[in-house]
């Protein structure tokens, strides 16, 4: 039992510690949508796939250099500053993509929408630099 907790604390601190850039984004790295672009008018759900040049995809909690995951904002801003060593949220704005997933089928109500792609760190944490698409603006059919 003692030893299960024990584990369980040093995954816990190992997550804690980790800051933004602490997990550092190859020069030239881009996140992008492969087929939506601005503009689009879509039907919910959406399938949205995700480009990614320059890096890898590794699950959420895995360690791997010059790889991280998806996620997506709706509707919301992406971090800046400071916010930029925070852990992304998991809420009705942020889906994540943590088990290495590179499309989604995305539930949207109709009208229009921003979408925009954050890579995270294996901790959910954006990279340094960050890497993040555009934002883009669509349009969800009634």
């Amino acid at each position: 039992m003692h030893k299960i907790a024990l584990a369980f604390a040093l995954v816990l601190a190992a997550v804690t510690l980790a800051k933004a850039g602490e997990t550092v984004a190859p020069a030239g790295a881009k996140v992008y949508f492969i087929n939506i672009k601005d503009g689009d008018t879509v039907k919910s759900p959406a399938n949205i796939q995700f480009g990614l040049s320059g890096m890898g995809i590794a699950p959420a909690g895995v360690e791997t250099a010059d790889t991280g995951h998806h996620h997506l904002f709706i509707d919301t801003d992406a971090p800046e500053g400071d916010a930029l060593n925070n852990t992304i949220p998991m809420d009705e704005h942020h889906m994540h993509f943590g088990k290495g997933q590179t499309e989604g089928s995305v539930p949207l109500a109709p009208g229009k929408h921003t979408l925009q792609l954050v890579l995270g760190d294996w901790t959910h944490i954006p990279h340094k630099p960050p890497v993040m698409s555009e934002k883009i603006t669509i349009t969800v059919e009634p």
